[in-house]
């Protein structure tokens, strides 16, 4: 490491490459190390207790990637309850490749990083203020959170009229298939957000660029179609933009007049104020915003929930039975417990980043391990959001059989909460 630092001292960086370096490494370096010895105490101190609570042969005197065993407490050193060889449900937008251009940068997570996630991919994508994402549209549906900063969007609907909007932190869009789009940064830095696709195999790096498309075609066809000389297209890109620096846009209203030319604006709401949405169910422990076609029309295949679960509390026991669930951790940290067929289960730790994939019809419970709130998306490849809980489904069983099943009092089954509250405390 000190040698490459040496020669990148040594060797003048090129101007382009200058500019790239946007975030700067130095502070990335920074919060990772930081980021590193947060969850490598944390880690430390699950370990121990886990250590305390069980006397078993966890000892292992061979290599080992410290940074990452500790990173993986609840791998390293499993809750007892684990059995059986359930697949891998963990990866992290940290491990992924990033693409950094002039104007942003972009990675992604799919079936290759996640050989589980089959109905959903995603993309963490960054933009200067300025940066745009060119005008382009996938083969599958895209739905995006806002992480920060804000960012306008262009597109056309179904009927070619047009649509120009601005998301702020918090904020939702969704362009289903085939409908072309773009965005862009604002001032003063830009925007960061997460882009969910209800393919598996998506890839951000293969979709259809309005560069690309124009670039591959004759200049007299294109020409033609414009009905304009050929002469007029010299400038025109012979390769993809994808990302690219541009200057900042004029105002809202300046944008949606020139886009609606003399046709008009769009009657459909491809973006939602999330940021402003009351809870769907709120509890002592936290809370949950449901977003689906039931408020968000235009999403009719990705539904969502935004759950906070305060510390100490729990995402509680449940399952869902008509989707896959894809999850993103944007806050805190926590462990998830999956319960696959065959009395197969596995636990897992989720730091800021880090993705998760549950099965349709696994039971799965996500709890708080930290000292703040823990904050992750729930994703899904439908049209809406449906959860049943084990609490739910033991009040709604005649309580004889519940208790022949599970040997318990009437006293304690009463204790169970009747409804799926979704966020439940710790004792």
């Amino acid at each position: 490491m000190e040698k490459v630092e040496q020669e990148m001292k040594e060797t003048p960086e090129p101007a382009e490459v200058s500019r790239r370096r946007f975030l700067g490494a130095g502070s990335v370096a920074a919060i990772v190390g930081a980021a590193e010895l947060t969850a490598m105490a944390s880690g430390q101190q699950a370990a121990d207790t886990r250590k305390a609570e069980h006397d078993r042969s966890e000892s292992n005197p061979g290599p080992e990637n410290q940074g990452l065993a500790a990173l993986s407490a609840d791998s390293e050193l499993p809750p007892a309850t684990d059995h059986g060889d359930t697949p891998t449900f963990w990866t992290s937008f940290a491990l992924a490749r990033r693409r950094i251009e002039e104007g942003g940068w972009a990675r992604q997570t799919n079936v290759k990083d996640l050989p589980i996630a089959k109905e959903i991919a995603a993309v963490n994508m960054r933009l200067t203020s300025g940066g745009v994402r060119e005008l382009h549209w996938h083969a599958a549906a895209e739905w995006s959170l806002m992480l920060n900063g804000s960012a306008r969007l262009t597109a056309i609907d179904t009927e070619g009229n047009a649509y120009v909007n601005d998301v702020g932190k918090g904020d939702l869009w969704y362009f289903p298939a085939g409908v072309p789009h773009s965005i862009q940064g604002l001032g003063p830095d830009g925007c960061e957000f997460l882009l969910v696709f209800d393919d598996g195999t998506f890839s951000e790096f293969d979709t259809t660029l309005v560069s690309d498309w124009t670039a591959r075609t004759p200049r007299e066809v294109l020409a033609k179609n414009w009905g304009v000389p050929v002469s007029a297209l010299a400038g025109m890109p012979t390769e993809e933009l994808y990302i690219f620096q541009a200057e900042l846009p004029g105002s809202l209203e300046e944008d949606r007049r020139a886009a609606r030319g003399r046709g008009k604006l769009t009657e459909v709401a491809f973006d939602f104020k999330a940021s402003t949405m009351p809870a769907t169910l709120h509890t002592p422990s936290g809370e949950v915003r449901v977003i689906d076609s039931r408020n968000f029309p235009v999403s009719t295949n990705i539904a969502a929930a935004l759950v906070r679960v305060r510390p100490g509390g729990m995402r509680e026991l449940h399952w869902h039975p008509n989707a896959d669930e894809w999850q993103y951790y944007i806050e805190g940290q926590g462990r998830m417990t999956l319960f696959a067929n065959g009395g197969k289960a596995r636990t897992m730790t989720f730091h800021l980043g880090d993705v998760g994939y549950v099965p349709r019809t696994f039971g799965h419970y996500i709890e708080n391990t930290g000292t703040t709130d823990l904050v992750f998306l729930e994703m899904f490849k439908a049209n809406r959001y449906v959860d049943l809980s084990l609490s739910q489904w033991m009040r709604r069983t005649p309580p004889k059989l519940v208790k022949e099943h599970l040997k318990i009092s009437e006293e304690t089954l009463q204790a169970i909460p009747e409804a799926n509250e979704r966020v439940v405390p710790g004792k």
